[in-house]
């Protein structure tokens, strides 16, 4: 219980501190290194920077050392000895302040100058199912806006080491180092968080609730398992969702040094990371390398194919578009994602796609990205020409990893430390098929979504699936407007075997496009949840099972189809796993059956539901947000800011109101 504070104790002071008090101090000692030319012609910022480094306590001797600048998505306040002073809002954050000090260390020693800044970022476990996540996907842009003014802001800087670890803090990191352009930039990713030696992992941990309200645990188990699953006190989750996934990505981008991603926060492999990371922005500086030399319309589609192998989080379809058009490139869709599915197979066994669900730091002792590349390069999958951030080509870099005795060591400390054999972490395609591992991702159709969904097929469960390699689901609609309504309906009983859950008003302009881990994880707790589906303009976490279909184009405050929907209509759900073929579509009124092609004129012939509103908690920031990225392309343009295209619609509507006004006039 926090104690009472008497007003004495915050107006009243310790007199002896009055005495303290001093107005001038000797400042550094020494003289800047300026020589008339630079007095001449230099801009002041330069030579007052000067001024700032020396009182801030920089060798002045050094003040002319080349400049490069360290960003992360640092939160909290740790003491020396690793105790919290000030909690980060997520363990992911918590620990990244010492890879930016490993990072900073070897710069300094190798005669360059860094600076440090940083922009924390939420924590999209924090915020299920609360007013927090109408935030989420939002604060990606706006983060990656304020990282590149903080970039811009060190004019004199010669390149970028961004550090981050998890969800929205990764994905806005690469859009701001994206547009590096000539100046080379680099990705840190933050590790993962260690399983508990005993417990639950951080995704498992998250369904407590609605297990306790079904009476399938104790109290005394949920809060001992909740205690210990987040086993480490950094890194990202223990699940390949979407902060797992955005580092495989960012390695796939050529972004990051090889084997980087999903290291163990915290520890000695972790921080060397870092400290070859910033020998590597060195290394590109003095060959005038590029992030625009890196980022390439074939790095872009190396990231899609490891995300495909890997068996990432559908969330990436927001993000990999957004990096694509911060660095300028072409952004992929829904076609090109469908496509690179079809063709490449999935090689990952992790969390929670199985079938053997191992942790996320367990898939980096395996070998991790470079391991899972060794596979798609013998295959044909990788345009292994393309830069990266070590100076070499891909083809090069996995030649190192190849014959190198880190990848000999790990994954043979794998199977002490373990008893797993990495080839049954990262598979061979042969052994991938004989495992049944399929792709993951799929993009329905359907007269309810005209402009497509995505479905995580493998998160369907596998005794669902026909000999045709098919989910069939047919079932009446049960339709809220709210995350939570749907939430107290799970809990009481009033979802039924053979459902559909429609969530609508989720999208960008309903509730920020919210992620609704809360629903997928609470319908586990149901005996027969693998017999509920769920249809929602929303979006779904990484770590999200079941027949769950997101994504829903149009969104229903945009006029889609999905805001026509009635409680009880009947709709069908058809997923083809092998194929990557679906549709969503009503084809039911009551007793009534009829056609796909009928259920369009049926849609089409209704009003829009009367109840459709945005969350009454929406802020008006979100509005914003949701209005720039319908003008930029929506969804599956990534939710960006397209600013030519926001532009130029701003002044489409200024010269017709101005022509409305000399009408009138």
């Amino acid at each position: 219980m926090m104690p009472d504070i008497p007003a004495s104790r915050i107006l009243d002071t310790d007199p002896k501190l009055f005495a303290e008090a001093k107005t001038h101090a000797p400042g550094p000692e020494g003289a800047l290194p300026i020589t008339p030319e630079m007095l001449l012609t230099q801009p002041s910022g330069n030579l007052f920077g000067l001024s700032q480094s020396a009182g801030m306590g920089w060798d002045v001797t050094r003040l002319l050392d080349p400049e490069f600048l360290i960003l992360s998505t640092h939160g909290g306040l740790r003491a020396a000895d690793g105790t919290a002073i000030a909690l980060g809002f997520h363990t992911g954050h918590w620990e990244v302040g010492l890879l930016v000090g490993e990072a900073a260390r070897e710069l300094r020693n190798l005669r360059a100058i860094p600076y440090a800044g940083a922009v924390t970022d939420p924590c999209d476990g924090r915020t299920q199912g609360t007013a927090g996540m109408l935030d989420s996907l939002p604060y990606r842009n706006d983060a990656a806006m304020v990282l590149r003014r903080l970039m811009r802001s060190l004019p004199t800087r010669r390149g970028v080491l961004g550090v981050a670890t998890c969800d929205k803090g990764l994905p806005a990191m690469m859009m701001a180092l994206a547009s590096s352009g000539p100046l080379p930039s680099i990705l840190i990713p933050g590790g993962v968080t260690l399983l508990p030696e005993q417990g639950e992992d951080a995704g498992g941990v998250q369904t407590i609730g609605a297990r306790y309200a079904q009476q399938q645990i104790t109290l005394k188990y949920a809060a001992e398992m909740g205690c210990r699953a987040c086993a480490t006190p950094g890194g990202g989750c223990q699940f390949l969702g979407t902060a797992a996934t955005s580092q495989v990505v960012a390695e796939a981008l050529g972004l990051s040094l090889p084997h980087a991603a999903l290291s163990p926060s915290g520890q000695a492999i972790w921080l060397d990371a870092a400290a070859r990371s910033a020998r590597a922005i060195l290394h590109m500086a003095q060959r005038n390398i590029g992030t625009r030399d890196i980022l390439t319309d074939a790095a872009i589609r190396n990231a899609m194919v490891l995300h495909a192998a890997f068996g990432g989080s559908t969330n990436l379809l927001l993000h990999v578009p957004a990096i694509a058009h911060a660095a300028g490139l072409r952004r992929p869709v829904a076609a090109d994602w469908s496509a690179v599915n079809r063709e490449v197979p999935r090689l990952v066994d992790a969390l929670p796609n199985g079938p053997g669900n191992f942790a996320t730091v367990q898939v980096f002792l395996a070998g991790a990205v470079p391991e899972v590349m060794l596979h798609l390069r013998r295959a044909g999958l990788l345009d292994t020409s393309v830069l990266t951030v070590s100076g070499q080509t891909l083809d090069e870099n996995l030649n190192w990893w190849e014959q190198s005795e880190r990848r000999a060591l790990l994954r043979t400390r794998l199977t002490a430390l373990d008893g797993i054999d990495p080839d049954d972490v990262i598979l061979s395609p042969d052994r991938a098929r004989q495992r049944g591992l399929t792709s993951t991702v799929c993009f329905p159709v359907g007269n309810l979504a005209p402009d497509g969904c995505v479905i995580k097929s493998t998160s369907i469960d596998p005794t669902l699936i026909g000999a045709d390699s098919t989910y069939r689901h047919t079932g009446p609609a049960r339709v809220f407007l709210t995350e939570s309504a749907a939430i107290d309906a799970i809990k009481q009983g009033a979802v039924g075997q053979g459902d559909v859950i429609v969530l609508i008003c989720g999208g960008p302009a309903g509730a920020g496009m919210q992620e609704i881990y809360q629903i997928t994880s609470a319908l586990k707790s149901l005996p027969f949840c693998k017999h509920v589906a769920v249809l929602t303009d929303a979006r779904f976490s990484g770590v999200s099972t079941g027949a769950c279909i997101g994504h829903i184009s149009p969104e229903a405050l945009a006029g889609g189809p999905i805001g026509r929907i009635l409680e009880g209509d009947t709709i069908e759900i058809v997923i083809n796993r092998s194929q990557l073929h679906g549709t969503v579509n009503l084809i039911g009124e009551g007793d009534e059956r009829f056609s796909p092609e009928d259920g369009i004129q049926r849609l089409a012939s209704r009003a829009p539901r009367p109840d459709l509103a945005p969350h009454p908690d929406l802020p008006a920031d979100t509005r914003l947000w949701a209005a720039l990225v319908q003008a930029s392309g929506g969804v599956w343009g990534g939710c960006v800011y397209d600013t030519d295209t926001i532009v130029a619609q701003l002044q489409r509507g200024a010269l017709s109101t101005s022509t409305y006004g000399d009408t009138n006039a």
